[in-house]
C-alpha cells in the first residue's frame, strides 16, 4: 500500500513539475515581451529574478486566458463533436475485437463500459488508464471467460497504439526536413521510432507468437511464474485474435481512420485560435505527441503533452508562439474532458443500475 502511494505521488509530482515548468516558461516570455513593449525601465536584463517573476505572473495569466478564450464557439463545439466521433469509433473497434473472441455484447453495453473508461482515463495514468476499469467491467459480463474478455480490452488498445505509431512514423517521413533539422525534434523522432520497434515486437509476439516452438520448455517455465496460468490463458487468447487476420486488419484500418479524426480535432482548434501551422506538419506532430503522452507517466499524459506541443510548434519551421501552442493543447484536453464528464454521469447510473441488479439476482437465488 505504501509502495503504491509513493508510486502515485511520484507520478503526480512529475505531472505538476512539468506543468509548472511550461507555464512558468511561457509566463516569463510573456512578461518579458510586455515589459519591453511598454518601454519600461530598467531593462529586463537589469531586473532581479524576483522582479521578473512578479512581472511574468502579472502579464502571463491574462495573456494565456486571452488565448484560451479567443477561440470561436463553433470551432470549440466542432472539436467536442470530433472527440465524440473518436470515442464512437473506438467502441466499434472494440466490438470487432470482442467478436473475434466470440463475444456478442450489445452495443449499448459496450457504450456504457467505454464511457466509464473515458471517465477514468481523465484521472488515471497515461491516456490508457481507463483500460483497467474497462477490463474489470467486461470481465464481470462474462463470468465463464473472464480472461478472454479482459484480453479484448488490451488487444484493442494494442491495435490502437500500434496504428498510431505506424501513422506517426509514416508522417515523420513527410516532415523529415524540419523534424531532423533540430536536436530536440530529432530526439523525439528517435523516441517514437524506438517505441514503434518495441510495439511491433510486442504485436508480433502477442498475436503471432512462436517462442514455444523454438523453446519447448517456455510454457513449462511460464506456468511456474506467479499468475502463470492466467498469463498462459492471456497468451492463448491473444493468439485466437491473431488467427483472425481479416478482422484484425479491419480493426487496424479503422484505427488509422480514427487517427486521422484525432488530428482533425487539433486542426479545428488551431484554426479557431488562428494558428497557421501547415496541415502536413500537424499530421506529423499530433500522432507523435499522442504516442508519447499515452505512456503511463502522468495522469492523462498531462504536462508531457503540453510541453511537447510547445516544443514542436515553436520550431523555426512552424513558428507558433508558446502561449497559443499551450492553449491548443489545453483546449484539446477540454474537448476530451467534456466526454469524461459524460462518462462520469454514465458511471454513476451504470454503477447504481448494476448494483441493484446484483442485489436482485442475489435475493432471487436465496429464495
Amino acid at each position: 500500500m505504501i509502495k503504491r502511494f509513493i508510486n502515485i505521488s511520484v507520478k503526480l509530482g512529475i505531472c505538476l513539475l512539468l506543468m509548472a515548468w511550461i507555464i512558468q516558461a511561457i509566463f516569463w516570455d510573456e512578461g518579458k515581451r510586455a515589459w519591453e513593449q511598454h518601454g519600461s525601465a530598467p531593462s529586463w536584463e537589469n531586473l532581479t529574478r524576483v522582479q521578473r517573476l512578479e512581472i511574468s505572473w502579472k502579464y502571463g495569466p491574462p495573456e494565456l486566458w486571452k488565448n484560451l478564450t479567443i477561440i470561436n464557439q463553433s470551432s470549440m463545439a466542432l472539436s467536442v463533436i470530433i472527440v465524440g466521433c473518436t470515442v464512437f469509433i473506438g467502441m466499434i473497434r472494440w466490438q470487432m475485437v470482442l467478436k473475434m473472441q466470440g463475444f456478442e455484447l450489445p452495443f449499448s453495453r459496450i457504450a456504457e463500459i467505454s464511457f466509464v473508461a473515458q471517465f477514468f482515463n481523465a484521472f488515471l495514468f497515461g491516456s490508457t488508464g481507463g483500460d483497467l476499469i474497462k477490463a474489470y467491467y467486461v470481465a464481470r459480463e462474462t463470468h465463464h471467460r473472464k480472461t478472454d474478455a479482459a484480453v479484448t480490452v488490451f488487444a484493442d488498445r494494442l491495435i490502437g497504439l500500434f496504428s498510431m505509431l505506424v501513422f506517426a512514423v509514416i508522417m515523420m517521413f513527410f516532415n523529415k526536413d524540419w523534424i531532423f533539422s533540430q536536436k530536440s525534434t530529432t530526439l523525439i523522432a528517435y523516441i517514437i521510432i524506438l517505441i514503434f520497434c518495441g510495439c511491433a515486437v510486442l504485436v508480433f509476439l502477442a498475436f503471432r507468437g512462436g517462442v514455444s516452438r523454438h523453446f519447448p520448455k517456455a510454457r513449462q517455465l511460464l506456468r511456474k511464474l506467479p499468475l502463470g496460468e492466467t498469463i498462459e490463458k492471456s497468451i492463448d487468447s491473444f493468439r485466437t485474435i491473431g488467427r483472425q487476420t481479416p478482422l484484425l486488419f479491419g480493426a487496424f484500418a479503422l484505427s488509422m481512420a480514427l487517427n486521422i479524426v484525432c488530428v482533425l480535432q487539433f486542426m479545428v482548434i488551431a484554426q479557431g485560435l488562428n494558428i497557421s501551422a501547415p496541415a502536413v506538419a500537424m499530421f506529423g506532430i499530433v500522432p507523435m505527441i499522442i504516442s508519447i503522452s499515452s505512456l503511463p507517466i502522468t495522469p492523462s499524459g498531462l504536462g508531457i503533452r503540453e510541453n511537447l506541443f510547445v516544443l514542436m510548434l515553436s520550431t523555426s519551421a512552424i513558428k507558433v508562439e508558446p502561449t497559443p501552442a499551450l492553449s491548443l493543447s489545453l483546449l484539446a484536453l477540454a474537448g476530451s474532458l467534456f466526454w469524461s464528464v459524460i462518462g462520469g454521469v454514465v458511471y454513476l447510473t451504470f454503477r447504481e443500475k448494476h448494483h441493484l441488479r446484483e442485489i436482485a439476482t442475489s435475493e432471487k437465488n436465496s429464495i
